[in-house]
């Protein structure tokens, strides 16, 4: 019954996550989590916070982690917005800079929470199919619209957009924001932090869920020009003043500064993922390219649910997507060495029947 739902969202389909079990135990490469831990000094800085200070509301503003990560991009702090995950600092930013009447775009295949960000919000929106590589047609992002998203890296794919491309879209669309999602873009990606002083419309969101192992924590950031990152504040101080607890702004920014670990566990992610794509590739399987801490994987002789069944019932979660075009695919998050020995075998073992 929706007897008593508004209007607004009496039709709306929400993102469904993945699947979070709690009946057994899995190797989990289903929500692209990373497998290492948070950094020592994460822990050390939640502990320090956990005190008596929790009283009190956190800081609204989130300076020292704004700081810390406009040192880390080299951005002032007025060009960083800090929220709750990526996920609520996109709905802030559509919220922010996209119009009802004026179409928004995205490709057919990427992350699935933008149209339901585009529907809750009223908003006009066109999804542009992918190439049959699963690459974006640039041409058709190149005006005409009141606004573009990109996910880069592309979820669920993997594929990376070259910077030129980015270049190209920034200018073809001068009086409308550019949003690019780089929720993945750490696992070797070109960031197009680099433009944001150079294009107005340029708004970038990131996470610290991924590459920095802070899916638990929920901190999420948008980046660019300061007149941008207002209007993200207008939105957010319109609905919640403090979005971040103490303990998030104490993680994110020791999460932030502890370079040093930050590449050493996504240099790992990295190799094991190049070397579980040799392994995939060897069992018969056809991989997409991945920038991203998952692959995109698919056989010509089994459907993507055989396959997630077969994972599954062998101890292995991944994740699966029923829609056309990618319904015979897999995505499959990167975990340690050993995790993806284990589901290779598992793959192996589903082959032979």
């Amino acid at each position: 019954m929706k007897q008593f739902w508004s209007e607004r969202i009496k039709n709306l389909v929400p993102y469904t996550p993945g699947e979070q079990p709690k009946d057994r135990v899995f190797i989990k490469l289903n929500t692209n989590e990373n497998p290492y831990p948070p950094s020592p000094k994460v822990i050390a800085a939640i502990e320090n916070a956990a005190g008596e200070g929790l009283r009190l509301y956190p800081d609204p503003e989130a300076t020292a982690l704004r700081q810390a990560i406009a040192d880390y991009h080299g951005l002032k702090p007025e060009q960083v917005f800090c929220g709750n995950g990526s996920d609520e600092v996109l709905g802030l930013c559509f919220y922010a800079f996209f119009t009802p009447g004026k179409k928004v775009v995205f490709p057919d295949i990427t992350y699935s929470f933008y149209p339901v960000y585009t529907e809750l919000f009223g908003l006009d929106y066109e999804e542009i199919p992918l190439n049959e590589d699963f690459s974006l047609p640039v041409d058709q992002f190149l005006g005409g619209n009141g606004g573009v998203v990109i996910c880069n890296p592309n979820a669920p794919t993997g594929r990376t957009l070259p910077l030129a491309d980015i270049r190209r879209i920034l200018d073809a669309n001068p009086d409308v924001v550019v949003l690019v999602d780089e929720a993945y873009a750490d696992f070797g990606a070109q960031s197009a932090v680099d433009l944001i002083n150079e294009y107005p419309n340029l708004v970038v969101v990131c996470t610290m869920s991924k590459s920095r192992s802070l899916a638990g924590m929920r901190i999420g950031y948008a980046l660019g020009n300061a007149d941008l990152i207002a209007g993200v504040n207008c939105v957010k101080n319109s609905f919640n003043s403090y979005p971040l607890d103490r303990l998030a702004l104490a993680a994110g920014e020791a999460a932030i500064r502890d370079v040093e670990y930050f590449e050493q566990t996504r240099r790992n992610i990295m190799r094991t993922r190049d070397n579980t794509i040799v392994r995939l590739k060897e069992l018969g399987f056809c991989v997409q390219d991945s920038n991203a801490n998952f692959i995109f994987i698919t056989h010509p002789d089994k459907s993507g649910q055989e396959l997630q069944q077969g994972l599954r019932d062998r101890g292995v979660l991944v994740r699966w997507f029923n829609k056309p075009r990618i319904d015979r695919y897999l995505r499959v998050s990167i975990g340690t060495d050993e995790d993806m020995e284990k589901m290779c075998a598992a793959c192996e073992d589903i082959l032979k029947g």
